[in-house]
């Protein structure tokens, strides 16, 4: 367990996610351990063990055992938001601010913020913002259910709601969120980590990596790479990723394609080298049949840093993403032919290849580049906490005024 009344020079940061940490969600760690200005630690009801690798020296959660005892620690801080025994051993690193991912969790973490006494920080980053409200309320999850018939209480209670990007916001703002209350603000690519390999040679690969979900649209990538490789069949599709969807996939990929691997999750270290391998990025990402689209995907900043140019549908955050014609080319959504013709397109011409894979690291480097960002970030984590001579404006922070709004948005919602 670790020391929770160490002394620090930095102001700390509770990072509240669940599950801790996911392994989709990478952009989390990077963010927060990008952080200078700040100290994070890590905060949830408890760790997921075959998650992504956090330091434990800076992981506190309810509960570190599995049984059915230690699961029933974390059911009032679920239910009520009450967890006495957790608050006194977070109160001991003196945290500034709280800041949860997805808005879901936010919901979940804002109790824990007021007792705290600190503000809460809240980004948004796709499924919370995009998912149609029915679907929603039929989800398994508890917290999820409630979201939708309490967003005011996170609306009134949050100090800053950030947007991972433009169309995030404007789907938060369609939610029912104040529009003033909203920043955009994107996560950042280390561009010294995601750099191509040095020695290695490009192949005739066209790689995608990411959740095997419907919204990836794993489905149009490979009826599109059937009819790149009829043209030429020296073409490989390489799929990097994990999710319900495989084994419909693979079984779609036999029946179709003449080259193909289904890698599954691999550890970043392997994905670069992919990335260094590969000579385009295919993701042809889709607003899914429960609304679930894309805010920001960081897999094609990552790829794009790599000098990959990507070949994707023109939908929703990917626009954000990908310049056309530039950095890459976009096709109409659900267009199978249009972006097999695309994908043929960069297959066919190395040159290409390699110039929109130089703007699309040149582009990543200077608009998306993670230290930039996080220093964009940690200004307004100062702006929030009142420190920076730039103030932001009173309804950027729950002022004392803000208190009624808060309790009538509580009680409306109960």
């Amino acid at each position: 367990m670790p020391d929770l009344a160490c002394p620090r020079e930095k102001e700390v940061v509770l990072t509240y996610a669940e599950p801790l940490l996911a392994r989709s969600m990478t952009f989390v760690r990077t963010q927060a351990e990008g952080l200078t200005r700040f100290s994070t630690y890590y905060i949830a009801p408890h760790y997921q063990r075959d998650g992504l690798a956090l330091p434990k020296e800076r992981v506190v959660v309810m509960r570190s055992g599995q049984g059915v005892i230690s699961r029933l620690t974390e059911v009032p801080f679920k239910l009520l938001g009450v967890a006495p025994v957790y608050t006194r051993r977070l109160r001991k690193l003196r945290p500034a601010l709280l800041h949860a991912h997805f808005g879901f969790s936010g919901l979940r973490a804002l109790p824990l913020a007021r007792t705290l006494g600190i503000p809460l920080v809240v980004t948004f980053q796709g499924c919370d913002a995009t998912t149609y409200d029915e679907f929603l309320r039929a989800d398994s999850l508890y917290s999820v259910r409630t979201y939708v018939r309490r967003r005011k209480v996170l609306d009134v209670g949050a100090s800053l709601l950030i947007a991972v990007s433009n169309f995030i916001r404007d789907e938060m703002i369609r939610q029912g969120f104040s529009a003033n209350k909203i920043v955009v603000h994107y996560v950042g690519v280390d561009t010294e980590l995601f750099r191509p390999e040095p020695g290695v040679k490009r192949e005739p690969i066209v790689l995608f990596t990411g959740r095997l979900v419907e919204k990836k649209g794993c489905e149009y990538l490979i009826r599109a790479m059937a009819k790149v490789q009829s043209a030429s069949p020296h073409v490989e599709l390489v799929m990097i990723g994990d999710g319900p969807l495989r084994p419909e996939l693979e079984r779609l990929a036999g029946q179709s394609l003449r080259k193909f691997r289904f890698l599954g999750f691999q550890p970043p270290e392997v994905v670069k080298h992919w990335m260094s391998r590969a000579q385009l990025f295919g993701a042809p990402s889709i607003r899914a049949r429960s609304g679930e689209a894309e805010g920001y995907p960081n897999a094609f900043a990552e790829a794009q840093a790599m000098r990959l140019p990507v070949v994707s549908f023109a939908s929703d955050g990917v626009r954000e993403a990908v310049v056309h014609g530039e950095t890459g080319f976009l096709a109409p959504e659900s267009d199978t032919d249009a972006l097999a013709h695309q994908l043929q397109r960069l297959c066919a011409d190395e040159f290409l290849c390699a110039r929109m894979g130089e703007a699309a690291r040149r582009r990543i480097s200077t608009e998306f580049n993670l230290r930039t960002q996080t220093r964009k970030l940690e200004e307004l984590y100062m702006r929030v906490l009142g420190k920076d001579a730039t103030q932001l404006t009173s309804h950027m922070r729950v002022e004392p005024d803000n208190e009624q709004r808060f309790e009538e948005a509580l009680d409306s919602q109960r």
